[in-house]
């Protein structure tokens, strides 16, 4: 499975960006897709995961202003980021995690100015 990301940027605070990833390969139609980040000199973090069937899971930090979705259809998933934060400041990377396999994408820089 192969993951593409792309929308990331540069952005002040309080503004909104929208990621996306795109799978393609071997994709087993049961499956979590989801984002996770890793802010500088941090480890990596969860940021919301959603299941093939809808189901989501979301970060403390950002519950309320960020929105994960899927388009099974188009293997893509997105993730909607309002009311941005400089502490939002984090290479945002796209997981795939089926009961066979689990992938990663290579990482899209947000950065958000104060």
């Amino acid at each position: 499975v192969q993951l593409v990301e792309s929308g990331g940027g540069l952005v002040q605070a309080g503004g909104s960006l929208r990621l996306s990833c795109v799978a393609s390969g071997s994709i087993f139609s049961i499956n979590d897709m989801g984002w996770y980040r890793q802010p500088p000199g941090k480890e990596r973090e969860l940021v919301a995961v959603i299941e093939s069937g809808g189901s989501t899971n979301y970060a403390d930090s950002v519950k309320g202003r960020f929105t994960i979705s899927r388009d099974n259809a188009k293997n893509t998933v997105y993730l909607q980021m309002n009311s941005l934060k400089p502490e939002d400041t984090a290479v945002y990377y796209c997981n795939y995690d089926s009961p066979y396999l689990m992938a990663w994408g290579q990482g899209t820089q947000v950065t958000v100015s104060s």
